[in-house]
């Protein structure tokens, strides 16, 4: 049997890529969303734990076993080679946990995988077409303060500054959605959605 294609969706903080995937789910299209497997891991995949541990200390973790965010954060935040270590630890396990995944669902017709790194940890090489979601800045760090009251519009800059820039996205994506309020997202979800099955059909 084919294996089902694989679509990667992908963008920076505040593009709106968890939108588009949200419209693919309503389509009934599996979306592996990579970010919020990857917190789920760092507590309950035993290697990976035992790795955060070696690698940043006891302190990583709370006495509940719970991811001790604010220790980590301050760890790795201003630090880009602490980052890239941490992500070097996480980046395998979730592979692994998405392979799982992908078997479990290998009898949709295509599969979504959101993450904002998709580039970055390389797990762009495995997906048979890659959807680029883009924003201009300034919407961006609105939509981030609007869900997060506690982000401050100089931590919402920073980390868009660690992202890869939007350009560089944009020139590696076999397509892109503008998300800027301009255009409805929808129909060009589903004219993208109408092209993978079509895809696959023929």
């Amino acid at each position: 049997m084919n294996k089902p294609l694989r679509i990667g969706v992908t963008g920076g903080i505040g593009s709106g890529k968890s939108l588009v995937c949200k419209i693919f789910s309503v389509l009934k299209i599996p979306v592996y969303d990579a970010d919020l497997r990857a917190k789920k891991l760092m507590t309950t995949d035993r290697i990976l734990v035992d790795q955060i541990i070696e690698k940043f200390g006891e302190l990583s973790y709370q006495k509940d076993g719970s991811l001790n965010r604010g220790y980590l954060s301050k760890e790795v935040f201003d630090d880009p080679v602490k980052l890239e270590q941490l992500n070097r630890l996480v980046h395998p396990r979730v592979a692994v946990d998405s392979e799982g995944w992908s078997l479990e669902n290998k009898n949709s017709p295509y599969l979504v995988k959101e993450a904002a790194l998709l580039f970055e940890s390389g797990s762009y090489q495995s997906l048979d077409k890659i959807i680029v979601v883009t924003a201009p800045e300034r919407l961006r760090v609105q939509r981030v303060i609007m869900r997060d009251k506690s982000r401050m519009k100089e931590d919402v800059l920073k980390i868009i500054r660690s992202q890869m820039p939007e350009e560089e996205k944009t020139k590696r994506a076999d397509f892109v959605i503008r998300n800027d309020e301009t255009a409805l997202v929808v129909p060009e979800v589903i004219k993208l959605h109408e092209r993978f099955i079509a895809c696959i059909n023929h």
